[in-house]
């Protein structure tokens, strides 16, 4: 199993108060979840008309195919925001580790 974590830093200059703003991130997560299948959400920079926070989950079986979902996703939301910066993570666990370590097991 393979975990992706992004999180992008947006500048949103069309929003000119915080209702704005929510309208703006509500829209790009809706398509961003509906094209992708992710978890995506707002996690900081919450009392800035201009500037948001979000961070955004992919879950795959490679870190091959994460790391291209991630490409895909942060590709998407520079089409629809400018971005400021972007910080990645992608952590891989060993399913035999898991299911010691973590009481899973596959039977």
């Amino acid at each position: 199993m393979t975990v992706g974590l992004a999180r992008l830093t947006l500048f949103l200059p069309a929003a000119h108060s915080l209702k704005e703003k929510r309208m703006v991130l509500r829209r790009l997560k809706d398509r961003a979840q509906q094209k992708f299948n992710l978890a995506i959400a707002e996690v900081g920079e919450n009392d800035l008309w201009q500037r948001a926070l979000i961070g955004v989950a992919v879950l795959g079986t490679g870190r091959r195919f994460v790391e291209s979902a991630l490409d895909e996703v942060v590709r998407f939301i520079r089409d629809e925001a400018e971005v400021t910066n972007v910080e990645r993570e992608i952590q891989s666990y060993n399913d035999a580790l898991a299911e010691n370590d973590l009481g899973f097991s596959n039977r």
